[in-house]
């Protein structure tokens, strides 16, 4: 029993690197669906720093981070922060409006289905995650981080959430140039 349990533990870790996305990237396009019917870009944020969330309507964590995201997104949206939710779970589309309204979500909160969302995070389907998801997206359209709900990252959320925010505000603004490198804006 040892032996098969010493396997199992051992192929889980040898497999736990092809669940991780590749940090830092380009963020790909991505719509954030609204119950209004509207949807919005993420490259309509460039040049601001982005919080991504991904959350299911059904969860207390997420309700507590949309919660604490909604007075950090006051705090820190004059800075240049805009703060994005999408909950993914079964029936999202008709929660999202009562998950707003028990978390207190000052920002925009749409939904999607489960594969876009995979897809967008580079998760392989069938992995089991643990929500809230938060994708930390820089000025120039890069994802800087992205911690599933059950990463260490939220055990002191606040700290850890305000430490990557100041973080990437401190960073100068980044644009493309002609030969598909970035260069520092204003320098």
């Amino acid at each position: 029993m040892r032996l098969v349990l010493a396997l199992f533990l051992s192929l889980i870790l040898m497999l736990a690197p092809l669940a991780a996305a590749t940090v830092p990237r380009r963020s790909p396009e991505y719509a954030v669906k609204l119950t209004t019917g509207r949807q919005i870009l993420l490259s309509s944020f460039r040049g601001k720093v982005v919080v991504l969330m991904f959350v299911s309507t059904d969860c207390a964590h997420c309700r507590d981070t949309c919660a604490l995201m909604s007075g950090l997104q006051k705090e820190y949206g004059p800075k240049g922060i805009e703060t994005l939710a999408v909950a993914f779970n079964e029936s999202a589309m008709m929660l999202v409006p009562s998950f707003i309204q028990r978390s207190g979500a000052t920002f925009p909160v749409g939904f999607d289905k489960r594969d876009p969302v995979l897809e967008y995070l580079q998760i392989p389907m069938g992995f089991t995650l643990y929500v809230p998801i938060m994708v930390f997206i820089d000025r120039s359209g890069t994802i800087r981080g992205q911690f599933v709900g059950d990463d260490q990252f939220f055990g002191n959320q606040e700290k850890n959430i305000r430490a990557t925010l100041d973080g990437l505000l401190k960073e100068p603004v980044r644009t493309p140039t002609s030969a598909g490198r970035t260069s520092g804006k204003g320098k």
